[in-house]
Protein backbone atom coordinates (compact mmCIF):
# COMPACT_ATOMS: atom_id res chain seq x y z
CA UNK A 1 0.00 0.00 0.00
CA UNK A 2 2.93 2.20 0.86
CA UNK A 3 4.10 2.19 -3.04
CA UNK A 4 0.76 3.53 -4.10
CA UNK A 5 1.89 6.92 -2.90
CA UNK A 6 4.51 7.03 -4.63
CA UNK A 7 3.05 9.70 -7.40
CA UNK A 8 2.54 12.10 -4.65
CA UNK A 9 6.56 12.53 -3.97
CA UNK A 10 5.97 14.73 -7.20
CA UNK A 11 4.55 17.46 -5.29
CA UNK A 12 8.00 17.13 -2.71
CA UNK A 13 9.33 19.72 -4.71
CA UNK A 14 10.29 24.06 -3.86
CA UNK A 15 11.56 25.94 -1.30
CA UNK A 16 11.14 23.28 1.69
CA UNK A 17 11.85 19.76 -0.31
CA UNK A 18 14.49 17.87 1.57
CA UNK A 19 13.83 15.33 -1.77
CA UNK A 20 15.72 18.51 -3.97
CA UNK A 21 19.06 18.93 -2.01
CA UNK A 22 20.85 21.65 -3.07
CA UNK A 23 24.41 20.95 -1.11
CA UNK A 24 26.39 18.13 0.42
CA UNK A 25 24.23 18.33 3.79
CA UNK A 26 21.21 18.37 2.27
CA UNK A 27 22.22 15.35 -0.28
CA UNK A 28 23.26 13.32 2.23
CA UNK A 29 20.01 13.08 4.29
CA UNK A 30 18.48 12.94 0.81
CA UNK A 31 20.94 9.96 -0.21
CA UNK A 32 19.82 8.13 3.07
CA UNK A 33 16.22 8.86 2.74
CA UNK A 34 16.02 7.27 -0.63
CA UNK A 35 17.87 4.18 1.20
CA UNK A 36 15.78 3.61 3.40
CA UNK A 37 12.55 4.23 0.91
CA UNK A 38 13.70 1.64 -1.52
CA UNK A 39 14.55 -0.81 1.40
CA UNK A 40 10.88 -0.31 2.87
CA UNK A 41 9.84 -0.74 -0.38
CA UNK A 42 11.65 -4.11 -1.21
CA UNK A 43 10.79 -5.45 2.95
CA UNK A 44 6.91 -4.60 1.80
CA UNK A 45 7.17 -6.59 -1.27
CA UNK A 46 8.66 -9.70 0.13
CA UNK A 47 5.96 -9.80 2.90
CA UNK A 48 3.45 -9.03 0.22
CA UNK A 49 4.73 -12.20 -1.64
CA UNK A 50 5.22 -14.03 1.20
CA UNK A 51 1.55 -13.19 2.54
CA UNK A 52 -0.24 -13.98 -0.53
CA UNK A 53 2.06 -17.43 -1.31
CA UNK A 54 1.14 -18.95 2.23
CA UNK A 55 -2.74 -17.59 1.59
CA UNK A 56 -3.05 -19.07 -2.06
CA UNK A 57 -0.97 -22.45 -0.51
CA UNK A 58 -1.97 -22.69 2.91
CA UNK A 59 0.11 -26.05 3.55
CA UNK A 60 3.62 -24.50 1.98
CA UNK A 61 4.98 -23.17 5.36
CA UNK A 62 3.55 -25.75 7.84
CA UNK A 63 7.22 -27.91 7.05
CA UNK A 64 9.29 -24.84 8.48
CA UNK A 65 8.98 -24.77 12.27
CA UNK A 66 6.89 -21.64 13.86
CA UNK A 67 9.89 -20.58 15.89
CA UNK A 68 11.98 -20.08 12.27
CA UNK A 69 9.43 -17.60 11.15
CA UNK A 70 10.12 -15.72 14.58
CA UNK A 71 13.80 -15.69 14.30
CA UNK A 72 13.86 -15.69 10.96
CA UNK A 73 11.11 -12.60 10.05
CA UNK A 74 11.22 -11.35 13.59
CA UNK A 75 15.24 -10.90 13.81
CA UNK A 76 17.49 -12.26 10.82
CA UNK A 77 15.69 -10.13 8.35
CA UNK A 78 15.61 -6.92 10.33
CA UNK A 79 18.88 -6.61 12.42
CA UNK A 80 20.72 -6.55 9.36
CA UNK A 81 18.45 -3.38 7.67
CA UNK A 82 17.89 -1.61 11.19
CA UNK A 83 22.23 -2.45 11.78
CA UNK A 84 22.71 -1.14 8.32
CA UNK A 85 20.42 2.14 8.76
CA UNK A 86 21.88 2.83 11.81
CA UNK A 87 25.47 3.02 10.57
CA UNK A 88 25.33 5.16 7.75
CA UNK A 89 23.13 7.57 9.73
CA UNK A 90 25.85 7.86 12.46
CA UNK A 91 28.51 8.29 9.71
CA UNK A 92 26.73 11.22 8.04
CA UNK A 93 26.04 12.78 11.25
CA UNK A 94 29.35 12.46 12.35
CA UNK A 95 31.20 13.64 9.32
CA UNK A 96 28.62 16.63 9.15
CA UNK A 97 29.71 17.43 13.17
CA UNK A 98 33.37 17.52 11.56
CA UNK A 99 33.26 19.48 9.27
CA UNK A 100 34.52 23.30 9.93
CA UNK A 101 34.60 26.55 7.73
CA UNK A 102 35.86 29.43 8.06
CA UNK A 103 33.31 31.98 7.28
CA UNK A 104 30.88 32.42 10.46
CA UNK A 105 27.46 33.88 10.11
CA UNK A 106 25.45 34.32 13.65
CA UNK A 107 21.57 33.24 13.57
CA UNK A 108 19.85 34.57 16.70
CA UNK A 109 16.47 33.75 16.95
CA UNK A 110 13.72 35.25 19.03
CA UNK A 111 10.22 35.14 18.82
CA UNK A 112 8.99 35.07 15.97
CA UNK A 113 11.88 35.69 13.71
CA UNK A 114 15.55 35.16 13.21
CA UNK A 115 18.44 38.07 13.25
CA UNK A 116 21.70 37.31 10.69
CA UNK A 117 25.05 39.06 11.47
CA UNK A 118 28.04 38.61 9.70
CA UNK A 119 31.18 38.89 11.00
CA UNK A 120 34.51 40.48 9.74
CA UNK A 121 32.48 40.95 6.59
CA UNK A 122 30.72 44.39 5.08
CA UNK A 123 27.49 42.69 5.80
CA UNK A 124 24.96 44.52 7.06
CA UNK A 125 22.59 42.97 9.68
CA UNK A 126 19.32 41.45 8.39
CA UNK A 127 16.14 39.89 9.32
CA UNK A 128 14.33 37.26 7.95
CA UNK A 129 17.02 37.18 5.52
CA UNK A 130 20.10 35.10 5.08
CA UNK A 131 22.71 36.13 2.43
CA UNK A 132 25.94 33.64 2.34
CA UNK A 133 28.34 32.61 -0.91
CA UNK A 134 27.39 30.13 -3.48
CA UNK A 135 29.66 27.45 -3.41
CA UNK A 136 31.43 27.94 0.00
CA UNK A 137 30.99 25.96 3.53
CA UNK A 138 29.92 28.47 5.95
CA UNK A 139 29.29 28.22 9.39
CA UNK A 140 26.60 29.30 11.27
CA UNK A 141 26.78 30.17 14.93
CA UNK A 142 22.51 29.45 16.46
CA UNK A 143 21.28 31.10 19.37
CA UNK A 144 17.97 32.04 21.45
CA UNK A 145 17.00 35.15 23.00
CA UNK A 146 13.68 33.73 24.90
CA UNK A 147 12.66 30.14 24.05
CA UNK A 148 13.90 26.80 21.98
CA UNK A 149 13.67 27.01 18.25
CA UNK A 150 15.11 25.10 15.16
CA UNK A 151 17.13 26.49 12.94
CA UNK A 152 16.39 24.37 9.35
CA UNK A 153 17.04 25.57 5.38
CA UNK A 154 16.13 22.03 4.27
CA UNK A 155 17.20 22.02 0.67
CA UNK A 156 20.62 22.58 2.27
CA UNK A 157 21.08 20.66 5.77
CA UNK A 158 19.57 19.07 9.04
CA UNK A 159 17.90 20.75 11.52
CA UNK A 160 19.80 22.46 14.89
CA UNK A 161 18.24 23.89 17.79
CA UNK A 162 18.56 27.11 18.78
CA UNK A 163 18.91 27.55 23.14
CA UNK A 164 19.07 30.41 24.90
CA UNK A 165 22.40 31.15 26.41
CA UNK A 166 23.61 28.10 23.89
CA UNK A 167 25.60 28.05 21.17
CA UNK A 168 24.80 25.16 18.50
CA UNK A 169 26.74 25.15 15.18
CA UNK A 170 25.92 24.04 12.03
CA UNK A 171 28.20 24.16 8.15
CA UNK A 172 26.63 24.57 4.98
CA UNK A 173 27.02 25.40 1.57
CA UNK A 174 24.63 26.22 -1.70
CA UNK A 175 26.15 24.64 -4.25
CA UNK A 176 24.27 27.24 -6.46
CA UNK A 177 23.19 30.85 -5.99
CA UNK A 178 19.63 31.07 -5.51
CA UNK A 179 17.24 31.57 -2.72
CA UNK A 180 16.05 29.04 -0.39
CA UNK A 181 13.28 28.45 2.36
CA UNK A 182 14.26 28.47 6.11
CA UNK A 183 12.13 27.71 9.12
CA UNK A 184 11.55 27.64 12.66
CA UNK A 185 11.35 23.77 13.42
CA UNK A 186 10.35 23.38 16.58
CA UNK A 187 7.29 24.91 18.11
CA UNK A 188 7.58 28.16 19.61
CA UNK A 189 4.64 29.58 20.55
CA UNK A 190 1.69 31.77 18.70
CA UNK A 191 3.06 32.92 15.58
CA UNK A 192 5.50 29.59 15.16
CA UNK A 193 4.03 28.96 11.55
CA UNK A 194 5.12 32.33 10.35
CA UNK A 195 8.40 31.64 11.91
CA UNK A 196 10.16 31.82 8.11
CA UNK A 197 13.35 33.59 6.82
CA UNK A 198 14.89 32.81 2.98
CA UNK A 199 18.20 31.85 2.69
CA UNK A 200 20.35 33.96 -0.54
CA UNK A 201 23.36 32.02 -1.74
CA UNK A 202 25.58 34.91 -4.05
CA UNK A 203 27.77 34.42 -6.45
CA UNK A 204 29.29 37.51 -5.67
CA UNK A 205 30.78 38.47 -1.86
CA UNK A 206 32.48 40.85 0.21
CA UNK A 207 36.07 39.67 0.79
CA UNK A 208 36.19 39.50 4.63
CA UNK A 209 38.50 41.21 7.05
CA UNK A 210 40.58 39.78 9.63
Amino acid sequence: MGLLGFPFLAGCDGQLSVLDPAGPAAQGIATLWWWMFWGAAVILAAMVTLFLWLWLRPDAGRSVPARWWLVGGGLAFPLPVVIALTAAALWWGDAAARRSAPLRIEAEARMWEWRFRYPGTAMADSIGQLHLPAGRDVEIVVTSRDVIHSFWIPRLGGKIDAIPGHVNRIVLRADEPGVYGGVCSEYCGLGHAGMTFSATAHADWPQETP
